[in-house]
Formats: C-alpha cells, sequence, structure tokens
C-alpha cells in the first residue's frame, strides 16, 4: 500500500477550498513574457546551467537580481529566472520551461506583489502557490521551496493589510510541509515602529535599492 501522503492531502483541500475565488477573478495573459522566457532560453543554449543548483524565480524583485545574484549568494550555485511583472500564474503557465527543466534543489520564490496589484485575490495567490507545489510534489518531490514575503513598499501600501494576509498564508503553508519554508523578510523592511522603511527603495517607491537586497 503506498504511503499516506499528508502534504498532497493538504495542496488538495487547499486547491478545492480556494478553487471558486480563482475562477472568478481576471489574470494577466501570461504570453506577454514568452520573449522574456525565450531569452533564457537562448542564455542556456550559450552557457549551461548548473545542476543541482538553487533557482530564484518570480517578479521583479527577483528580475532585479538576477545579474547580482549570483556573486551574492557564492559560493553557492544559483540560476536566477526573474521576468518582471510578472504574476503566480505566470510561473504555472512557465513551470516546464523555468522551473522544471532546471531540476532544482531548492527554489526561492518571490510573487503575490504583482497579483494584489492586478487586483487578484489573497485566496487566488495562495490558491496557485498549492498548484505549483502540487507540480512539485508530482515532479520534483525532494526540491524544497523557499517563499519570500511579499515585501512591504511605498507606493503600494494601500495593499499592505492584503499583502500581510498572504504571507500569513505563506506561513501557514510552510507550517503544514516539511519540504515548504517561509522566509519572513517583511520584518526587517519595517521600522521599530512597524512602518515602512524609506530609505531602502528606489526612486520609484516600489523596488528595493542596494540597501534593501543586502537585507
Amino acid at each position: 500500500m503506498k504511503p499516506f501522503n499528508n502534504r498532497l492531502l493538504f495542496t488538495s483541500v487547499l486547491t478545492s477550498l480556494f478553487t471558486t475565488f480563482a475562477h472568478s477573478q481576471f489574470q494577466p495573459d501570461p504570453t506577454r513574457y514568452e520573449a522574456s522566457i525565450e531569452r533564457f532560453e537562448n542564455g542556456d543554449l550559450l552557457s549551461p546551467y548548473p545542476s543541482n543548483a538553487i533557482l530564484l524565480v518570480g517578479s521583479s524583485s527577483i528580475g532585479f537580481w538576477n545579474n547580482d545574484a549570483p556573486a551574492d549568494l557564492a559560493p553557492l550555485n544559483v540560476i536566477s529566472r526573474g521576468f518582471g511583472g510578472s504574476v503566480m500564474n505566470d510561473v504555472l503557465h512557465y513551470y516546464e520551461r523555468v522551473v522544471l527543466k532546471y531540476a532544482p534543489r531548492a527554489i526561492v520564490l518571490y510573487e503575490g506583489d504583482n497579483d494584489l496589484a492586478w487586483g487578484l485575490s489573497p485566496a487566488t495567490i495562495l490558491n496557485q502557490l498549492a498548484s505549483l507545489i502540487a507540480n512539485l510534489d508530482r515532479d520534483l518531490p525532494n526540491t524544497r521551496l523557499y517563499l519570500l514575503d511579499i515585501k512591504p513598499s511605498i507606493s503600494r501600501s494601500h495593499l499592505w493589510i492584503l499583502a500581510q494576509e498572504v504571507n500569513n498564508g505563506f506561513a501557514s503553508i510552510a507550517k503544514a510541509d516539511p519540504n515548504v519554508f517561509h522566509i519572513n523578510v517583511a520584518a526587517f523592511l519595517l521600522d521599530d515602529n512597524g512602518n515602512i522603511r524609506r530609505d531602502i527603495y528606489r526612486s520609484d517607491d516600489l523596488h528595493l535599492n542596494a540597501a534593501g537586497y543586502d537585507i
């Protein structure tokens, strides 16, 4: 008899719970990133990617780190695959081309920020994350997933309450799944009074500057 899989049951229940919300919301067209994904693929042909590496994937908070991450995280072997503006559904859409093909030993994921800006609900984001975890259970059962908090930012401060709801969802998923880890980055991007720090963002008040990435 096959052993009972608590992780698979959890993701199945979570998916069922949030499906109604997910279907009722507009999703941006993932094919808008086809050219970006092709650039990654062309780069892989020119410079073979390391095996058993750590994959960094997600939106612009990863994208702005693409060039510096290998040096910042050395001697770890990393593959940087951030494509700016992306949402969780984009990672799902390109799963085989930006996740599965690399067979990483670990994944660091940053999504949810743009999802909220598009008007997608926390329930939708967590539902799609459950789908991603189900894919990993099936294809890469030994791969660890590290979920970075949605960061607080000045330009999206009006979404911070929703972002905290998503971050709490990340924490709950990680607590229930031994292969998922929640990285509470947000706590270090706020001052002692719980306010958003203004000194760690670029002039757009959205993306981190060098000091923010150091954190």
